[in-house]
């Protein structure tokens, strides 16, 4: 009998996942090892950032035949590894930028912790108060509460345009999706889109909100999505092109 990589089930289970770790270029990378039923052969992915590893696998492959694919692509992770930028740290003097526009981090502090928006002569500011250590949280905080704030005005607005109506709404920090909609009507998006122009963050939110309607990624999902979004092509190439310099920003 030929074990599988995953076992098989015989009731419907969400998609196996095997996380581990492995080296390259002499980094240490989370690796995520899928199993899609639709896959008929191995897949490889670097996540945004070059902070995680993604392999795609079809069902019932044996664990040996992931060790070689590993193997046989190692000088080819190590190549792209080695083109990903130094992921620059939140701190004062950088640009951040706040949907779409750069604004030069201030600490302030002599003032309680908290984040206002400002300007002064040489541009738009992100004024961070109270102690340094906790600067990049407070930023990461700003971010995620005008993401709640904007996102779940934008759901609203395109729910009532295709009459469906979403279940839930959440917010992470992901590296390897900007946004995910579930077959119960779940909506997760990443907080990180904050830092896209608003017609992107508009595009990722009809997205998501087209699969409300259409779970799959079809004709009649992206003919939905461009109702929604007239810049969908444009969107969708912006974040293709700038969304890995958003999730290469360290906030910690």
């Amino acid at each position: 009998m030929t074990l599988g990589f995953f076992r098989n089930l015989t009731k419907p289970k969400p998609t196996p996942v095997v996380e581990r770790e492995h080296c390259v270029a002499g980094r240490t990378l989370p690796l995520k090892i899928v199993e899609s039923a639709r896959a008929r052969r191995l897949t490889l992915r670097i996540d945004s950032g070059g902070q995680g590893l993604r392999i795609t696998v079809p069902p019932g492959l044996r664990r040996g035949e992931v060790e070689k694919f590993l193997d046989r692509h190692q000088d080819w992770l190590e190549q792209r590894l080695a083109k990903v930028p130094t992921r620059p740290q939140v701190r004062p003097g950088i640009k951040v930028p706040i949907r779409g526009v750069p604004h030069r981090i201030v600490h302030e502090p002599a003032k309680r912790g908290s984040v206002t928006v400002s300007r002064d002569e040489r541009g738009p500011l992100l004024i961070v108060h109270g102690e340094r250590i906790h600067l990049p949280r407070r930023i990461a905080d700003y971010l995620k509460r005008e993401a709640k704030k904007e996102i779940e005005k934008l759901v609203v607005k395109h729910t009532e345009a295709i009459g469906k109506r979403a279940k839930a709404i959440r917010y992470k920090d992901t590296s390897s999706r900007w946004g995910s909609c579930t077959s119960e009507g779940n909506l997760s998006f990443s907080w990180r889109i904050m830092m896209a122009p608003a017609p992107v963050i508009n595009y990722l939110v009809a997205h998501e909100v087209a699969h409300l309607k259409e779970m799959n990624h079809g004709p009649k999902f992206w003919k939905l999505c461009e109702k929604l979004c007239p810049d969908t092509d444009r969107c969708k190439d912006w974040l293709k092109r700038n969304g890995g310099a958003l999730q290469s920003i360290v906030f910690e």
